[in-house]
């Protein structure tokens, strides 16, 4: 009861936010989400009271030593999803450390198929694992099932090439210190001191960013209506929040939280999005390449109109409640909304169920 009280509290939130936009109806109601709110919500309430997950011993002991991971594997072993009954679970977890040779990964997936019947049911399909940066390509059976068929959940941005979209998850990026969630009806942003704000990260200058990365951060640098600062503190300031892709993504969240509307500067489509399931992605940022220097990226912020861009800043806060990480986690929050995206992925291989021995 209390769990659909909650859908129902955070519904009525949702249309609240939305009535501004909501003024000049449109034929599609602008909403965050891929499906519509009254699909994704009865759906999500239904997977707090059915979804199972049973977890394997892992094969030696051990701690996710990053706070995403610490976070996520924290909030699931103390979740009501756990089941001691490997029978009426819908997936199952395959925990081991991020150090991990792939021949000790292959003993391990070898014991799981040789000791349990349940990886051979699907070949690992209803399984999940957690790895900071993803798995590779092995010339392994056992290692090459775990990659191609069981759901990884790996950070975000991924390494390149261990990411297999519509299969695999990328955590939330966790921000160590959020501000409270922005207020409903949140005034325009249209006394922002900025046109965008961007970051400064030692890690985005690094040899990883590519030339065309740098050399329109250094134009950005020399153009006033750009601002910088090693912490994102007053995001109000700007009416947009640059970030380049495989630079410091961990203060997404935090941008929507105060209606910062997201830019992400990448030359790539991305496929890794986190919650890219469930958030309709194109609604609450704008994505651009770095090829056509300030001159393009100016044009293109520029020819954004207020009715879309208030749309878009009222869409991200709704969306940014999603990639929050609570000490302990709260309805429609980052663990809760990865859960969520678990659960659409249990019937990604169907088999006839018995009962295993």
């Amino acid at each position: 009861m209390a769990m659909a009280t909650t859908s129902l509290s955070l519904l009525l939130l949702f249309l609240s936010l939305l009535t501004p936009l909501l003024a000049h109806p449109t034929p599609l109601q602008p909403s965050p989400y891929l499906s519509p709110p009254t699909v994704v919500f009865p759906d999500y309430h239904k997977m707090t009271t059915h979804f199972k997950i049973y977890t394997y011993d892992p094969p030696k002991s051990f701690h996710f030593t990053t706070p995403p991971e610490t976070k996520f594997h924290n909030s699931l072993l103390n979740s009501q999803f756990l089941t001691r009954n490997p029978n009426e679970a819908h997936l199952f977890f395959v925990p081991f450390p991020h150090d991990f040779s792939t021949r000790q990964l292959s003993r391990f997936i070898r014991d799981l198929r040789q000791n349990f019947p349940y990886w051979n049911r699907t070949l690992g399909a209803d399984h999940f694992f957690v790895s900071r940066a993803g798995i590779a390509y092995a010339p392994d059976r056992n290692v090459l099932e775990l990659k191609k068929n069981a759901v990884q959940i790996s950070f975000f941005p991924t390494t390149s090439g261990n990411f297999i979209p519509h299969k695999d998850i990328t955590l939330p990026p966790l921000h160590s210190n959020p501000s409270p969630l922005a207020l409903p009806h949140a005034p325009a942003n249209k006394t922002a001191s900025f046109l965008g704000f961007m970051k400064l990260d030692v890690k985005s200058q690094s040899q990883s960013q590519s030339q065309s990365d740098k050399s329109l951060v250094q134009e950005m640098e020399g153009d006033p209506e750009f601002a910088f600062a090693s912490e994102p503190l007053d995001l109000g300031e700007s009416r947009f929040c640059l970030f380049l892709y495989g630079g410091d993504l961990t203060w997404v969240g935090e941008a929507m939280r105060v209606g910062c509307v997201l830019v992400v500067i990448t030359d790539r489509p991305i496929q890794d999005l986190p919650l890219i399931d469930v958030v309709r992605w194109s609604e609450i940022a704008v994505f651009v390449g770095p090829r056509g220097g300030v001159g393009e990226l100016k044009r293109v912020l520029s020819g954004i109109g207020d009715e879309r861009y208030e749309r878009m800043r009222g869409l991200g806060v709704v969306a940014a409640q999603h990639f929050v990480w609570n000490a302990t986690p709260q309805p429609y929050d980052a663990f809760y909304m990865v859960m969520y995206q678990l659960w659409l992925r249990r019937h990604a291989i169907r088999y006839a169920r018995r009962e295993w021995v």
